[in-house]
Parts: C-alpha cells; sequence; structure tokens
C-alpha cells in the first residue's frame, strides 16, 4: 500500500464511520449486551505493515471505526514514549496493553512504564526452546523474575498463547509447565480464543480453569472444518473477520465478562481484504451482540 492509497483508504473509512456515528461514541461504544464492560481494542500487529507508511494516521482509522484501545506492538517503539503517547493520545485512543519481544524484555520495562501500561505482555517463547520441557521451564524462571520487576513498576506481566505451547511434551506440556511453575499472583494471561481452538482445547473450559490468570482477550474468528493442530505456520492460519467464522462469541464474552476481564483485542494475523475493511466487519459485528 503506497502512502497516498493507505490516506484514501483512511479517509473513506473516516467517512464510513463518521456516517455510522461512530466518532462521536463513547470509548465503551462497542459494548454489546454480552459484556457491558468489556473494552474492544486492536493489537497493532495488525496494521504493521501499513504504519510504515502513515502510523499517525492508520491510528487515527482505527478510532474512526470506532474502537477506543490499541494494544502496542514492537514496531511502535522506535520513538520515544513521549512522542507515541502523543499519537496515541491525537487520534483519540488510549493504550493499556503492549506486547514486548522475549529477547528484549527486560530493558523495554522502564520505557513501558514511561509509556504507562497496565500490562506488559511477553506473547512469544523463542522457537528455539519449544521443543522440550526445559526450553519452558526457563520462559518460567524470566517470567518470574521479570513478574516481580514489573510489579514493583506498577504493572502487571502478562503471557499470550499460541498454540505451539500445548504440543504434548514429556506427559506434560509447555503451556501447563509454564502454569506450574510460575507465580499465579504475578505472571497472568492474554487468552487468545483462535489458538486455544487451534491447539485443541476448549476455550469455555480454558477460561473457566485459568479463571484467576486470564485478564486480556484475543478475537479473530475461525473457518469451520479446519484442523486443529501445534504447528505455527500457514497451515494453521483458518482466520477469518468475527462473525464469519465458528467461534461462539456471544457466550464467550459473556463468560469473560463474568470473570471480570475487561480488555478484549481484535488480531487477526492476516486479511484476505484490506486490513482496515476486515477491522471494520470485526467492529460492525461486536456492536451486534
Amino acid at each position: 500500500m503506497t502512502f497516498a492509497s493507505g490516506r484514501r483508504e483512511f479517509l473513506r473509512l473516516a467517512a464510513l464511520a463518521s456516517a455510522a456515528g461512530c466518532v462521536l461514541r463513547s470509548p465503551n461504544a462497542a459494548q454489546g449486551e454480552a459484556a457491558p464492560g468489556m473494552i474492544y481494542g486492536v493489537q497493532l500487529y495488525m496494521i504493521r505493515r501499513q504504519a510504515q507508511q502513515d502510523f499517525a494516521g492508520i491510528l487515527k482509522a482505527i478510532h474512526a471505526i470506532g474502537y477506543s484501545q490499541i494494544e502496542l506492538f514492537a514496531m511502535a517503539y522506535n520513538r520515544p514514549a513521549g512522542e507515541l503517547l502523543g499519537m496515541i493520545e491525537d487520534a483519540g485512543l488510549g493504550a493499556d496493553s503492549g506486547h514486548f519481544d522475549y529477547s528484549d524484555f527486560e530493558p523495554k520495562i522502564e520505557y513501558a512504564h514511561q509509556l504507562g501500561l497496565k500490562y506488559m505482555v511477553c506473547p512469544m517463547v523463542p522457537r528455539e526452546q519449544w521443543g522440550s520441557l526445559d526450553g519452558f521451564r526457563k520462559a518460567a524462571e524470566n517470567f518470574n523474575r521479570w513478574a516481580v520487576k514489573i510489579h514493583q513498576a506498577g504493572m502487571q506481566f502478562v503471557f499470550h498463547n499460541h498454540n505451539y505451547e500445548f504440543k504434548p511434551l514429556e506427559g506434560s506440556s509447555g503451556f501447563d509447565e509454564i502454569m506450574r511453575l510460575t507465580d499465579p499472583a504475578l505472571v497472568k494471561l492474554e487468552m487468545d480464543v483462535y489458538w486455544v481452538m487451534q491447539g485443541g482445547r476448549d476455550p469455555f473450559e480454558f477460561l473457566k480453569q485459568h479463571k484467576d490468570r486470564i485478564q486480556l482477550f484475543h478475537m479473530k474468528d475461525r473457518f469451520a472444518g479446519a484442523a486443529t493442530g501445534y504447528q505455527l505456520d500457514e497451515s494453521a492460519q483458518h482466520f477469518t473477520e468475527l462473525g464469519r467464522g465458528t467461534i461462539a462469541w456471544r457466550a464467550l464474552l459473556k463468560q469473560a465478562h463474568r470473570q471480570g476481564i475487561r480488555y478484549a483485542f481484535v488480531d487477526q494475523d492476516e486479511t484476505e481484504g484490506p486490513v482496515l475493511e476486515s477491522l471494520k466487519v470485526s467492529y460492525d459485528y461486536l456492536r451486534t451482540l
């Protein structure tokens, strides 16, 4: 996408959103009856390509669609905290959560604190640690250590699941080992519903089982008949917009709300059409709940 075409797309979506009354809606505009206390946002990984051309414009387009929150991603951290905060505020958005790479996590704690984040999320254990329980035990050790420092800085440490952690290993799994070895008071979860299902686990049972850990929610829908598995590659990409797949979002969000979860981020890794169109489809679906 060129800068000019990206700008035209933003203006077109802004006009559509304005006509629908989204721009002037409150920050909780997307709350449906299923989850009246839930705040809906966008994980910026979705707009990682478009942001290279016009980051400020993309943020404004996200707000124009109707979202009130973003969850930050590594590509946004090439700016001083004050400058990034200014761009977010100018777009009319909030940012209470951010993803930070495992390899650069601890050095970013002060930066996250400067951004005023509530949640500092580790989205991935390094691939070279996936093959044995020892690799996940090493991650758990780091999570506990980082979580103490993050707590001291007034934030919460969170781990985001994919599907690879659920692969059976030595009578357990990487995910179960992380849960066993980390401090439940300090190490929380961001549940990615799609990846829980892709890893062969039931999202309702998962949500209830880890009710004391899950504080954030990731959403993308899943095509019917898609095979489950533990590979994190193209064979696992059965993504679609909310409401176009098989995931029971109304019931899941209702349960999430019961458990006190407030933030739910749309995070569709890849989209068939323009990403802002995809975000609008998912937002419009959330408003029907």
